[in-house]
């Protein structure tokens, strides 16, 4: 633990820098196994930032994309995807939630879609919600469809869905002419 090293000593390496061709002339396998660890360590995958937080004072109009995770805690007119989406207690989402693993907590207005969905006792969902596995606790208030699918994240197998709900489109447009 306390020994010394030629790699923390400034000293010595100016003297290696002096031996170093000699040194360099003796080993240059060693030198070589020196430059394969830079490579194997930059191959290595890299560790995975940490979630983006929308924090609760925060009001976003706009789409939301990203390729990593997203807690809201504020405000979000729009759509949101992403990898891990989390949903806080006092978030407000208006727009459609597309994600691998969708957490709720908050108030949802528009469609889910989701590979692992899961509403919390204190989740408000105003939307159809399309997954492929979902949890539901108990408490959590939910209006809509629920709608499993082997691929729920793919835009393909939607349009089958939507097609024959269209007797339900048909009475929405009656109350749009009201």
């Amino acid at each position: 633990m306390f020994s010394k090293s030629r790699i923390n000593e400034p000293g010595p390496k100016a003297g290696d820098k002096e031996t170093k061709p000699a040194a360099s002339a003796d080993k240059p396998s060693s030198s070589a196994p020196a430059v394969p660890p830079a490579p194997s360590s930059s191959a290595a995958p890299k560790p995975k930032p940490p979630a983006s937080t929308l924090s609760s004072d925060i009001t976003i109009k706009g789409d939301i994309r990203s390729t990593g995770d997203i807690i809201v805690e504020g405000t979000v007119e729009g759509d949101i995807r992403a990898h891990q989406l989390t949903v806080g207690e006092g978030a407000t989402v208006k727009g459609e939630v597309i994600g691998d693993d969708v957490v709720i907590n908050g108030r949802i207005i528009g469609r889910l879609r989701g590979l692992k969905v899961r509403l919390t006792s204190a989740a408000r969902v105003e939307g159809d919600i399309i997954h492929k596995t979902i949890a539901i606790e108990s408490g959590a208030h939910f209006e809509g469809s629920v709608q499993r699918q082997d691929d729920p994240l793919g835009g393909g197998k939607m349009a089958t869905p939507q097609t024959t709900a269209a007797p339900a489109a048909q009475p929405a447009s009656k109350s749009d002419k009201s």
